[in-house]
């Protein structure tokens, strides 16, 4: 496991994602929104997982790469390119989400070359910056563990504990799908969320994130994705890839609660909305 230091970044504006779990329309569509918003290719941040539930895992890899933005490892980078045995998800045995993920990972493994398994490796497990006068970490689960689900209804003091950990003042985070941000005094904890599955608010929508140096301190941004999601979904039908996944590009409902706490489980169905939150410098 490596660490990729950054150094200062000394752009105004950031653009950050998670997820794209091999959803090449809706990665497609991030990036022509990523031009129109003047974002340079070295400014835009992905927290991994690059590829999972959807149909194009090869093409969405070779895109992305293609980019040359800043990646790390997801777990299921990290488990393709240890040809593991299965995605290192972190779902308990037995559960509705660990019985889909044999079919998808399965899939996701007979369409992976060599040459993506290669570029997989080598992805970083973390980056570090420093912008607007912080420090931050990316890292796809927590800081210890690439798996590790992170909620906005995690007690602060687990959420401090990880960022101390890390030496940090913010943490960017990954995996578990939603997007949050958690401000607390002087300490951050920010997901944009995924593009490559919506965020079980019966919405198709896709999330990431803005983050963005303003006088006093630093304003993230959630910003909401449309893209063609039937096309995608066609392609999960024809790849007989799980039902359940392939109807949430268009419900925007999960086929399954089992990572969720219940404070996020009993908001399941409420859309989410376009906020800014502002991080003042004290």
């Amino acid at each position: 496991m490596h660490t990729l230091d950054l150094g200062l970044i000394e752009s105004e504006r950031l653009l950050v994602f998670g997820g794209p779990y091999g959803n090449l329309e809706a990665v497609q569509a991030l990036f022509t929104e990523a031009v129109k918003l003047g974002v340079a290719a070295e400014h835009i941040i992905c927290t991994g997982d690059i590829v999972a539930y959807c149909a194009d895992p090869l093409e969405t890899a070779y895109f992305i790469r293609n980019k040359n933005i800043r990646n790390i490892q997801g777990n299921c980078e990290q488990s393709l390119a240890e040809e593991s045995g299965d995605c290192g998800c972190g779902f308990k045995e037995g559960t509705a989400c660990g019985v889909l993920s044999k079919s998808w990972f399965s899939y996701c493994k007979s369409q992976i070359n060599t040459d993506i398994k290669e570029w997989f490796s080598a992805l970083p497990a973390h980056l570090r910056f420093r912008f607007g006068g912080r420090d931050f970490v990316v890292v796809h689960g927590s800081p210890e563990d690439i798996s590790e689900f992170i909620f906005a209804s995690d007690p602060e003091e687990k959420l401090k504990d990880h960022i101390q950990m890390a030496n940090v003042d913010c943490v960017i985070g990954g995996h578990s799908g939603l997007p949050f941000t958690k401000v607390m005094n002087d300490k951050c904890w920010h997901n944009p969320g995924v593009i490559g599955m919506p965020a079980n608010d019966a919405t198709p929508r896709l999330w990431y994130s803005l983050i963005t140096q303003v006088d006093d301190g630093i304003v993230f941004e959630h910003k909401s994705l449309s893209y063609p999601a039937t096309a995608a979904q066609a392609k999960m039908n024809e790849a007989g890839l799980p039902q359940g996944y392939a109807q949430a590009l268009t419900s925007g409902l999960w086929p399954s609660l089992d990572i969720l706490p219940k404070s996020e489980a009993l908001q399941t169905g409420v859309n989410l909305i376009e906020q800014k939150i502002e991080w003042k410098i004290s």
